[in-house]
Order: C-alpha cells, then sequence, then structure tokens
C-alpha cells in the first residue's frame, strides 16, 4: 500500500500518532510518507492534537483518508496493534526518544481535557519499549508522579542513566522529601518543569521547589508553567515564581471545549512573561504603556 501522512498542527513537535502508524505500516512492507499533492495514496492518515488548529484543506488524491486526534474527534484512539507500536523516529529524524508512561490524571483542573479524554490515571508503557537506543527521551506524561507504575518507570530511568524531560509539568503537590530525593538522581534534558496554574499552587510549587534544591536536583532554576486569565492575579503568581528564583512560563487560557481564543490582554501578558529579557527589565505597567503588543 502507499500510504500519506498529514501533520495537520505541522512539524514544530514530532506526532505521535503518526509515527506508530508510520511504524505500523512499514511493518507491513507499506511505503510511507509524508502527503504531497502529486501522489495517489491507497490511504491518506490526517492528524489534529488542538481543536485551534485550522484545518489542512488542501486537495489529495487517495482512495481512502482518516482523520484522528483531538482536534477532530475527543474520542479518537489508535487501534491497539498501533497503539503499541514503537514510534518511527526516522520520519521526524528525533534526536530524542518520545512517548508516555502513564496516561490519565487524578486532577480535574477546568481548563484540561484530559480528564474527559483519557480519565484517571494508569499505567500505559514501560520506558524501555520505546527508547530504541536513544539515550534522551521527552515523555508527555499528565501526571507521571501520581502512578506506581510512573514512579517505577523513574527508577528505572535512572538505573539507564538516559537524560528526560517530562514535558507537560510535574505535579507539585506530590513532591515530597521522598520524591525530591528520587528526582534528584534524575537526569534532566531540560529543567525540572512544574505548575502554577492558581493561587492554590503557589505553596505547593514554593515547598517543591525548597524540597528539589535541598537534594540538589539540577538544574536548580526550575520552570513553572502559569496558566493567565486575570491579569492581576496572575501578577501575583508571577511575581512569586520570580521571587523564588524560578523561571515562570505564561500561557494565555483558552476555552477548548468551545474553541475560543485567549484575550488580546492575555496574549501580550504572556508574550511579556516569556521574553525573559524584557520580563526582567521593564514592569508590566511600562511594557503595556510602552504599547509593546502584537499590534505594535
Amino acid at each position: 500500500m502507499n500510504i500519506g501522512l498529514i501533520d495537520v498542527d505541522g512539524h514544530n513537535f514530532p506526532n505521535l500518532a503518526l509515527m506508530k502508524i508510520s511504524a505500523w505500516h512499514k511493518a507491513q512492507g507499506d511505503r510511507v510518507e509524508f502527503a504531497t499533492m502529486f501522489e495517489h495514496y491507497d490511504r491518506l492518515y490526517k492528524s489534529k492534537v488542538f481543536t485551534f488548529t485550522p484545518d489542512n484543506e488542501y486537495c489529495y488524491q487517495a482512495d481512502e483518508i482518516i482523520q484522528g486526534g483531538t482536534g477532530y474527534d475527543m474520542a479518537a484512539a489508535l487501534p491497539d496493534g498501533i497503539d503499541s507500536m514503537c514510534p518511527d523516529y526516522s520520519l521526524y529524524n528525533c534526536e530524542h526518544a518520545y512517548g508516555f508512561l502513564t496516561r490519565g490524571c487524578i486532577r480535574r483542573c477546568e481548563w484540561c481535557l484530559v480528564p474527559e479524554k483519557e480519565g484517571t490515571i494508569r499505567a500505559y508503557a514501560d520506558i524501555d519499549s520505546f527508547l530504541m537506543g536513544k539515550k534522551t527521551a521527552v515523555l508527555m506524561d499528565n501526571n507521571v508522579l501520581a502512578s506506581d507504575h510512573g514512579i517505577r518507570q523513574i527508577e528505572r530511568i535512572i538505573e539507564l542513566e538516559i537524560k528526560v524531560d517530562f514535558n507537560q509539568g510535574l505535579d507539585a503537590r506530590l513532591i515530597d522529601d521522598s520524591m525530591a530525593k528520587l528526582l534528584s538522581k534524575v537526569k534532566w534534558l531540560h529543567p525540572v518543569r512544574l505548575a502554577c496554574d492558581s493561587p492554590a499552587m503557589m505553596e505547593p510549587v514554593r515547598k517543591a521547589v525548597e524540597k528539589l534544591r535541598w537534594y540538589n536536583c539540577t538544574p536548580r532554576r526550575y520552570f513553572v508553567y502559569t496558566l493567565v486569565k486575570d491579569i492581576p492575579e496572575a501578577i501575583e503568581r508571577i511575581k512569586f515564581l520570580k521571587g523564588i528564583y524560578v523561571e515562570p512560563f505564561a500561557q494565555p487560557y483558552r476555552d477548548f471545549k468551545n474553541n475560543t481564543e485567549p484575550l488580546r490582554e492575555q496574549k501580550d501578558f504572556a508574550r511579556w512573561v516569556n521574553q525573559t529579557a524584557v520580563f526582567n527589565s521593564v514592569a508590566w505597567c511600562d511594557y503595556t504603556t510602552a504599547g509593546r503588543t502584537p499590534a505594535a
């Protein structure tokens, strides 16, 4: 079969589903490539992760088109035979391994689709099953510390001496002394990521950072996702994070269920925070007064 793949969200981050689809079809002896409009395909797969990504509406020649991913359907899932495949890293020429150790989450944050799509936390895969000899891995678990399986996999990661990045962040509420001690043994591909999406998370983040630093979890300047909805309230969290010497990363609030765009002020605020040199030298009130906005 001649198989075409379309990454609707773009190629900024490897699409795990497409890599697994590619691996499965190649194992059947099929020809697989990113689709072009000049080729005829027996089957075309379109994957869209984000609900807000515009659809790819180019005309392709295909006998069958299959659409999947949260951007198309919250209930969409790969068939078991494909989902269990080790990803085809050659598709994106990946330097790192990519995957999940767990799926789901114990939390039910109002802005997050994970509880609705994946349910509560459950074991999903072993780190060994998708490394393919790589010494670095980007792991996309939503709450790995809430899972006994996830913690066992962290222990295995330490044993393998590979570098990892839990790119969705770790739950600060679950980082006690024993967890901080365990995490201090991990080799990090990126600074440890946490999240401070509400005022209630400020104290758990402070305690987690304090414990991680006590056990010398390096690098010691951590990265903290910060949801931006109400600007005055977000400013207080940003000030707090700056005060404990962590790096905030502001994310404008987006209503995924209704697919509404963030407000312009929320975007401006995120741009201010995420430009490190500007954030460290210009106050928010001066930034807005000077007209440093997307329209400027």
